[in-house]
């Protein structure tokens, strides 16, 4: 039998690639062993001594080696990669999503992909369908609007594909929710506008095809019906989630209206931002004539002036705990309903009514 050939030190290896990436052919060649080694100690395998783990990692730490989840997925028949669908037209959201499904998927051998989609349109959920299965995907993480619709969970079930939801209300099994809780939110801020002393309220609400929208409609109107105030139809205006459609419902409320009202709660931030901008536009000093509250607590929150009271709902940590319950579906099944509930952040953009 041919002696095994010696491998070579950390150093000479990264320079005998010459600068292209490292395959894990390469990883076993320069290590000194096989390539069916090299594959155990990337899955973590216990069939491996502590002495060659350690030579192996110190070579592919040095040459920069990363397996390929697609690879992996292959020679394991599952993949490595977890899915996000959404639907959403607020960036900073989305934004906020993914960095806390990263937070979960750290060290833990998956990564995240990414598909937006247009759930109005009639050929969206077999576009998803597509994207799983090409992908392979492990799982994929369901975010609003998309998560709302029973049809596309149902597809996603038939082919067998884990998933999990994110959502104001429970939709599915404890295993398969993240629960935000947004008519608390809501409620919240109406009570801290009532307890200001503000009776004229205005309230500008996202689409009403989201579920968010409903749930934060009804969470502010019954907040404020407990303490007394019933809020006139007149003075809800439906609003798309962004800041154009923000300034659109401003101006009706705050320039249209023969009484403008002396405070507006907001679906979002961003619509909140459009608030401002018609306030600024009109000569309407927040919050001396007018409060302002918003709902994400996003960092537009912060950079307005004055700054945005707002709702935090803590959208990085429900993507890390939607992430973790796919790659630690043992966890998954001890929840009640997993839960991330939102608070009111109090800052400038509110005070009592001018009297």
């Amino acid at each position: 039998m041919p002696a095994r050939k010696k491998p070579e030190a950390p150093a000479a290896a990264a320079e005998s690639l010459k600068g292209r990436t490292a395959t894990i052919n390469d990883i076993a060649r320069l290590s000194g062993v096989s390539k069916k080694t090299v594959s155990r100690i990337i899955n973590n395998s216990p069939l491996v001594r502590q002495d060659t783990r350690e030579k192996v990692e110190a070579l592919m730490r040095e040459v920069g080696y990363s397996p390929d989840p697609m690879a992996r997925g292959l020679a394991f028949r599952r993949s490595f990669l977890i899915g996000m669908v959404y639907d959403n037209p607020t960036a900073q959201y989305i934004v906020d999503m993914q960095y806390g499904a990263l937070d979960a998927l750290r060290d833990s051998s998956f990564e995240l992909v990414v598909h937006p989609c247009d759930s109005r349109s009639p050929g969206y959920i077999e576009g998803v369908r597509r994207f799983v299965q090409q992908q392979k995907l492990h799982g994929v993480i369901l975010v609003p609007r998309a998560s709302e619709d029973q049809a596309l969970a149902d597809m996603l079930a038939e082919i067998g594909c884990r998933y999990t939801r994110v959502a104001s209300v429970a939709l599915d099994e404890s295993s398969q929710m993240v629960v935000t809780h947004d008519r608390e939110g809501a409620a919240e801020a109406a009570d801290y506008l009532l307890s200001l002393g503000h009776r004229d309220i205005a309230l500008i609400t996202g689409p009403s095809a989201y579920r968010s929208t409903l749930e934060r409609t009804a969470g502010f109107v019954e907040g404020l019906k407990k303490r007394g105030l019933e809020l006139p139809q007149e003075r809800i205006v439906e609003a798309g989630y962004t800041f154009e459609s923000g300034v659109a419902a401003a101006e009706k409320l705050l320039v249209g209206s023969r009484q403008r009202p002396t405070a507006i709660f907001t679906g979002n931030d961003e619509m909140a931002a459009g608030v401002y901008r018609v306030a600024m536009r009109n000569g309407i000093q927040i919050p001396r004539q007018l409060s302002v509250i918003g709902y994400d607590d996003s960092p537009l929150a912060s950079r307005l002036w004055p700054p945005l009271t707002s709702v935090r709902r803590h959208t990085r940590d429900t993507g890390r705990t939607a992430a973790a319950m796919l790659i630690q579906p043992e966890h998954a099944q001890v929840l009640s309903v997993a839960s991330v509930r939102p608070h009111l952040i109090v800052r400038d953009s509110c005070q009592p009514p001018e009297s």
